[in-house]
């Protein structure tokens, strides 16, 4: 997202936002504990650090969007269905972030072609599109040092690890796009805006609601 490329219109509030599956409570507790175990041993500040999940998208948008937002979130959500997410080992991006591994890929690009059908209202000008993260995954530390990558990666490299949980529902996060670059502001925790229960029930779009 190009930030720099939004001009700021007096009146008007933008947000950043995403939308994401969170695990089960044990399952999200076990996910803490290994992040904080990297952050204790490899020196990570984790100050600002949010709670364990996988995010599909991220995007800039006027919060005057926000209620069009919800309405076709809440409708892609109604006619998917839950699914098994199964998570397995380690992986990572040389050479600043390790990841724990999502193999439910399939329903995840499926859940994320869906959402791909509000992409213009997710759209805020040509150089800021709503971004799908094509391999959602459980970041254990990301932004890392050189000497943080390769002594994190050598380690968790041999780990084993195996997880899975129900996603039920997604969840749309907001938190208000700084214009003024700061450390607290850069750092403000995504809210909740609204949760959208996967109920696989039949829906009936028309093509001209996709572009309201």
């Amino acid at each position: 997202m190009n930030t720099q490329s939004i001009i700021k219109i007096p009146g008007y509030t933008y947000n950043e936002y995403k939308i994401v599956l969170y695990p089960n409570a044990d399952l999200s507790e076990k996910i803490r504990k290994i992040k904080n175990a990297f952050s204790e041993e490899f020196k990570i500040d984790m100050t600002f650090e949010s709670k364990p999940a996988l995010t599909l998208v991220n995007f800039i948008q006027f919060e005057m969007i926000e209620e069009r937002l919800l309405n076709r979130f809440k409708t892609i959500a109604t006619g998917c269905s839950a699914f098994k997410v199964e998570l397995n080992g380690f992986g990572s991006l040389p050479s600043h972030t390790i990841f724990i591994n999502v193999e439910s890929k399939q329903t995840l690009q499926n859940l994320s072609t869906e959402l791909n059908t509000a992409r213009q209202l997710m759209t805020l000008n040509k150089e800021n599109k709503p971004h799908f993260i094509r391999d959602p995954h459980f970041i254990i530390a990301g932004k890392l040092l050189p000497w943080q990558y390769e002594k994190g990666w050598l380690r968790y490299s041999q780990q084993y690890f195996t997880g899975r949980f129900m996603a039920n529902e997604m969840v749309l996060l907001k938190r208000p796009l700084s214009f003024i670059s700061t450390t607290k502001e850069n750092n403000k925790n995504f809210q909740v805006v609204e949760r959208f229960e996967f109920m696989n029930l039949p829906v009936s779009t028309k093509q001209g609601d996709l572009f309201m």
